[in-house]
């Protein structure tokens, strides 16, 4: 029987009674959804999949993403993202709060991440914040006013280090985004707007854009939308790009921590007055 158990009232829930590996049957897969739905990050324990079998599931949530300038750990499985920090390490994935890959014109849906190695003395945490609850608790009139608004969101801001030295198979997007955004499954409105990608208000002055989206970053990262997993050796979550942000936390110098991700494709963002 699944159980789901909420880690926050805001956000985050961990589900229990589901084997990831196996085929899920239909109002398994129904409940899974649901709770993502519901609490836009779910976390699974003790699952022991294989490249093969995390393809699979996630391949039941939509068509799977390639990522435009990963590197490929596995040339046969180019959906396939290597998650990986230890003692070589310069920077880590997702260090700076984000949106996955919000630089494509239809950035992902979600992203499922499959840890098998967490730092031997602990660390490695990553936060999750609700995106509803962010555009939500901002006034009226600012609400009102961002709904009138897009950004731009450049892929070159994250891999600023890549742009400068790009490999030959690399790619740089860049999209426009509404800065408040429609999920298309629950109608709900989320601010979409991420210290990782995102460079500018486009109706603004770039100063003016500088200080809207500081505040907007600032606001949007607060603990009292976030929850915080602590990863365990073949631990999963599964989060909704369109209703949140996160950040990996690299507190674990030089220890190791490793493991696979698989993003669902997802489609152009949008606002439905």
């Amino acid at each position: 029987m699944i159980e789901i158990r909420p880690l926050t009232p805001t956000i985050g829930a961990e589900i229990l009674g589901v084997d990831l590996a196996g085929p899920l049957s239909n109002q398994e897969l129904d409940t899974v959804h649901r709770a993502l739905l519901d609490h836009c990050v779910v976390f699974f324990r003790d699952q022991r999949m294989t490249i093969e079998q995390h393809k699979a599931f996630g391949a039941r949530f939509g068509k799977l993403h390639v990522h435009p300038n990963a590197p490929k750990r596995f040339p046969e499985h180019p959906e396939i993202l290597t998650i990986e920090a230890g003692p070589q390490s310069k920077r880590v994935a997702g260090e700076v709060w984000h949106s996955d890959v919000s630089c494509d014109v239809e950035p992902p849906m979600g992203s499922i991440l499959h840890i098998h190695e967490v730092p031997e003395n602990g660390g490695g945490d990553t936060m999750f914040a609700n995106q509803y609850a962010a555009f939500e608790a901002l006034s009226p009139a600012m609400q009102q006013f961002l709904q009138t608004c897009t950004a731009k969101h450049e892929s070159r801001k994250s891999a600023n280090h890549q742009y400068r030295e790009p490999g030959p198979d690399q790619k740089f997007p860049e999209a426009e985004h509404p800065v408040v955004r429609t999920h298309p499954e629950t109608g709900r409105k989320a601010l979409f707007v991420n210290r990782g990608f995102t460079t500018r208000i486009v109706q603004l002055t770039q100063k003016e854009s500088d200080s809207v989206l500081n505040m907007l970053f600032e606001h949007a990262e607060q603990p009292k939308f976030v929850c915080r997993f602590k990863w365990q050796p073949h631990s999963v979550a599964f989060w909704d790009n369109r209703a949140v942000q996160h950040q990996a936390m690299w507190d674990y110098f030089p220890q190791r921590r490793f493991g696979h991700r698989v993003t669902v494709c997802g489609d152009r963002p949008f606002l439905r007055a």
